[in-house]
């Protein structure tokens, strides 16, 4: 069982695209009627996002390290004044029944 943890799935549902049959733009075509808002709302749907998702997902995880790193430095500096205040109350308790 461990030893197909590694493979990859195959996706036996997919068929690739056929690029030689006949296609669509042999066929006679009916004149697009459709308004100019229609028409942007389609062409919003098939647009395809440009940019570099893969800078922005290292760019969160470089926020969250930097937020994360600072949380604990806040954390242990608390712990540090908490013990340090801890100490001095000891002290002083001590020296009063001293």
């Amino acid at each position: 069982m461990a030893k197909n943890r590694n493979k990859k799935k195959k996706n036996n549902g997919a068929v690739p695209m056929d690029t030689v049959g006949s296609s669509v733009i042999d066929l006679p075509q009916a004149m697009d009627t459709s308004g100019p808002g229609d028409q942007s709302k389609a062409s919003s749907i098939g647009k395809i996002k440009k940019g570099r998702p893969m800078k922005r997902s290292k760019n969160v995880r470089k926020m969250k390290a930097i937020a994360k790193a600072i949380s604990k430095n806040e954390r242990i500096v608390e712990k540090i004044t908490k013990n340090e205040s801890k100490t001095v109350r000891t002290q002083t308790a001590k020296m009063l029944y001293d």
